[in-house]
C-alpha cells in the first residue's frame, strides 16, 4: 500500500513533465496555460503555475509571452531557448495578430544575410513589446496591412513560418534602413537578395504596403547601386503609371538635403555616398 501511494506521489508530481514529454515526441515545442488547465481540470491554477515554475528552474520550459511556453529540446539546454523560427508562428498565433518575418531575417531565410542578423525581425498590425529572452531578441515592427499574396510560407523543423517575399523584404529594408543598420548594410543586403527578386513581382501590391519614397529609393538602389537594371525598369514602370504622384525625395531619410546633388529620374536627393560589402 505505501509503495503504491509513494508511487501515486511521484506520478502526480511528475505528471507535468511527462505531459510536455509527451507533447516534444509528436514534435510540438510550444504550449499555453490554457492548454495545460483544459489536459488537467482537477488540479489547480496554483499548482500548475507552481508546477511550471519548478519546470522553468530547471530549464526544462521558458516562458516567453503570458501564457505561452517553449520546450527547450537536450540539445538547446545550453542556449536555453529554440530560434525563433521555430516558435514565431505559435506564439503569433496565440497572441491573435497576423504576422511576418521580415527584413533581415527574412533575407537570411532567402539566403542572402551576408552576416547573420543578431536580433530577429516580426512585422505586425500593431505596437508590440520587443520580446527578450535567453540572449534572443524580437523586434516588432507594424504595418496596417499586410498582404498574404507578398508572403512565402517557409517550412521550418517544427512546420511552418510567414515570411515576406524578396521583393516584400527589399523594400521593407529601404523603408526600415535606419533602423537595421543602416543605409550601406541594407544595400549590402539588397545586393545579394535582388538575384531571388522577381520583375513580375514588383507590382502595385506592394505600394499598398509602404511608402512611395521607399519604392523610389528602391529603384535608385537597383539602378544605380546594385546594378539591377531589369529591376529598376519595372520599379519605373510602377511608379510611372499615371496613377501615382511622387516628388523629391532624399535617398537616407533623415539625412541632409541642401547642396546634395539630385537624380532627375528617381527624383532621389544623394544626400549619402553608398558603400557595399561584396
Amino acid at each position: 500500500m505505501k509503495i503504491l501511494l509513494e508511487a501515486k506521489r511521484i506520478m502526480n508530481k511528475n505528471y507535468l513533465l511527462a505531459w510536455i514529454e509527451q507533447q516534444q515526441s509528436w514534435g510540438r515545442y510550444t504550449f499555453s496555460l490554457d492548454q495545460v488547465e483544459h489536459e488537467f481540470p482537477n488540479i489547480s491554477e496554483s499548482a500548475i503555475l507552481l508546477a511550471l515554475s519548478r519546470l522553468s528552474k530547471k530549464n526544462r520550459i521558458i516562458s516567453i509571452y503570458k501564457g505561452f511556453y517553449l520546450i527547450v529540446p537536450t540539445e538547446y539546454s545550453t542556449k536555453g531557448v529554440l530560434p525563433p523560427v521555430q516558435f514565431i508562428d505559435d506564439l503569433m498565433n496565440h497572441i491573435g495578430k497576423p504576422y511576418y518575418v521580415g527584413l533581415l531575417s527574412a533575407a537570411a531565410i532567402h539566403g542572402a544575410a551576408h552576416q547573420q542578423p543578431q536580433e530577429y525581425f516580426v512585422v505586425t498590425i500593431s505596437k508590440q513589446i520587443s520580446t527578450q529572452k535567453k540572449g534572443i531578441r524580437i523586434n516588432y515592427y507594424t504595418k496596417k496591412e499586410i498582404l498574404d499574396n507578398l508572403l512565402v510560407k517557409q517550412k521550418t523543423p517544427t512546420g511552418f513560418v510567414r515570411v515576406s517575399s524578396p521583393e516584400l523584404t527589399a523594400v521593407d529594408l529601404i523603408y526600415y534602413h535606419n533602423r537595421v543598420g543602416g543605409i550601406n548594410r541594407v544595400c549590402t543586403v539588397i545586393n545579394e537578395l535582388s538575384e531571388r527578386i522577381s520583375p513580375e513581382n514588383l507590382n502595385m501590391d506592394l505600394l499598398k504596403t509602404t511608402s512611395v519614397p521607399s519604392v523610389q529609393r528602391l529603384g535608385y538602389v537597383f539602378e544605380n547601386v546594385v546594378n539591377q537594371p531589369s529591376l529598376a525598369e519595372e520599379i519605373y514602370k510602377l511608379l510611372n503609371t499615371g496613377k501615382i504622384k511622387y516628388f523629391m525625395q532624399p535617398l537616407k531619410a533623415g539625412g541632409k538635403r541642401s547642396d546634395s546633388p539630385k537624380n532627375e529620374k528617381w527624383k532621389i536627393i544623394i544626400n549619402t555616398e553608398i558603400e557595399i560589402d561584396e
